[in-house]
């Protein structure tokens, strides 16, 4: 198997040009590995303990909770939807070439990564300056919760019984690792930029040398290769009947009473200091210092 790509340079030294084709493959395989493995243990662990309902034993409070709750504002679900977009423009003109379907993809491919740049940029400055940064942090409460979930789900533990904040613990460990996978191929498809002939950049092929220049494609490729996993995993689970109550918030913006109940802690996710009010009484949407208790 190919792992990394070389050539020969001008001057006869064997320089990197990127990682195997051969990788994309293997990401393939390993997350359609990754679906059936999980379905069979889902669909064991509910023959095993039937379907989980967490509506009897619902927090107290539902009364103080609208029949809908804002899960994800419009800002949030256009910055969504606007990067998938770009994501898929730019995985499929960087992959499907590999499989001998040739058409003219490097401007398209360009286009979508500075678009995908856009929308990284924008949702910094939303998350740092209109959102709670807090509620995607990664706790050690978190991890927990996660470990209990994990081992739950290999039939070796019993059924978590606490529900999440805002963000379930996957959430926000998906959220992480694409984060850190997509900086690094925005970062290094800049510089890459630099070497075409567009409208934006000045070409400039000697901006580093070859060496250089061979690392930053090997970090792009491998970026790229990780984010096929991500979106392998992340569409699977969009799809999940259990998980599209998620999904259906990223479209309309919203979840019903019920599902906020039934997934959510009111004590860890505050509606009332989302709205900026008084937080109510422990036990019914804040915690015990009237701030939200995300951890």
């Amino acid at each position: 198997m190919e792992i990394l790509r070389t050539a020969a340079n001008p001057w006869g030294q064997q320089v990197l040009i990127g990682v195997g084709f051969d990788l994309l493959w293997v990401a393939a395989g390993v997350g359609v590995v990754f679906m059936l493995v999980h379905t069979l243990l889902v669909l064991r662990l509910r023959r095993a303990t039937g379907p989980e309902d967490d509506s009897a034993s619902a927090p107290v409070g539902a009364a103080n909770v609208p029949e809908r709750v804002v899960r994800h504002d419009l800002a949030s679900r256009i910055f969504h939807w606007t990067m998938a977009a770009s994501m898929f423009a730019l995985l499929i003109t960087a992959f499907v070439p590999v499989i001998g379907i040739q058409f003219d993809w490097v401007t398209i491919h360009w286009v979508a990564g500075l678009v995908l740049i856009a929308t990284v940029v924008y949702h910094i400055i939303h998350a740092v300056f209109f959102q709670s940064l807090r509620s995607v942090f990664v706790g050690p409460r978190d991890i927990r919760e996660g470990l209990r979930e994990f081992f739950y789900v290999l039939g070796a533990g019993d059924r978590p019984s606490s529900r999440a904040g805002k963000y379930p613990v996957p959430n926000k460990l998906f959220h992480h690792g694409a984060a850190l996978l997509t900086l690094a191929a925005a970062v290094t498809g800049v510089f890459m930029i630099v070497r075409l002939d567009t409208p934006v950049f000045q070409q400039n092929q000697y901006l580093f040398a070859d060496a250089t220049w061979g690392v930053m494609y090997v970090v792009h490729g491998l970026a790229g290769v990780g984010l096929v996993l991500m979106v392998i995993g992340h569409v699977y689970f969009a799809i999940r009947p259990e998980k599209w109550w998620q999904t259906r918030s990223m479209i309309r913006g919203w979840i019903t009473r019920e599902e906020y109940l039934s997934h959510h802690d009111p004590e860890r996710w505050s509606l009332a200091s989302e709205r900026g009010e008084s937080p109510p009484p422990v036990g019914i949407g804040a915690s015990a210092s009237g701030h939200p208790a995300e951890s």
